[in-house]
């Protein structure tokens, strides 16, 4: 172990943890990834289920709360906010109007924007067989979700409150695989989607996005 305070099991390629790894950036907060090879089964070996009965990631140990465990990316960006953004730099104050629209907009990552792209991109890239209406389901799904951002944006700078907050960096790593491996070639974001483009642009230049997108390349050749 290297003294860092935290565990985060991972993978080189899933958005999900490096929306975790993002937040652990933005919070200042000391990682240990350890990326599982899916094709040789790590994320369903003992030595991850263990930790996670669910056998994906990401997974995180707090070394420094007991060897603390949780699962689920937005229960762990949840607890990272809650137990160490104390000055509440990218997270709304607990029992505050902005505290539950923050909630209600992980909920939205977790139940529309992650399942929904996911199955984008399996259909239009990994799965054998190429199924022209899978592909356009969920393609058509990946745009829905996205004309819901844009119908909140057009109107305001951030999902929450007047400042970038974990409601908006928890929609960034699937957004990314989004726009370049779904909806593909002939597809202008900016044209289609101006207030997402901005926002999704704007939350690319803060460090910590800047970082992890460097890290996600280098782990890719790694």
């Amino acid at each position: 172990m290297s003294g860092a305070q935290f565990t985060l099991f991972s993978h080189k390629g899933g958005p999900n943890g490096w929306k975790v790894a993002i937040v652990l950036e933005e919070l200042g907060l000391t990682y240990d990834t350890k990326f599982l090879d899916f094709q040789s089964g790590e994320h369903k070996a003992d030595s991850h289920t263990k930790y996670n009965p669910n056998g994906r990631i990401p997974t995180l140990i707090d070394h420094k709360n007991g060897d603390f465990v949780l699962w689920e990316s937005d229960a762990i960006i949840a607890y990272l906010v809650d137990t160490y953004d104390k000055e509440r730099k990218i997270s709304a104050a607990d029992g505050t109007k902005e505290k539950y629209q923050e909630l209600q907009w992980l909920f939205f990552q977790a139940s529309g924007q992650g399942p929904y792209f996911g199955q984008a991109v399996w259909f239009s890239v990994f799965h054998p067989e190429k199924l022209p209406s899978a592909i356009d389901r969920y393609k058509n799904e990946t745009k829905r979700v996205l004309s819901v951002l844009e119908t909140v944006l057009s109107k305001q700078e951030w999902l929450v409150g007047n400042k970038a907050s974990i409601a908006d960096i928890s929609f960034i790593p699937w957004n990314d695989l989004a726009i370049n491996a779904v909806l593909g070639e002939g597809f202008d974001f900016i044209k289609e989607y101006p207030a997402v483009a901005a926002w999704h642009a704007k939350l690319g230049e803060r460090a910590s996005v800047k970082k992890i997108r460097d890290d996600k390349e280098k782990a890719k050749t790694a």
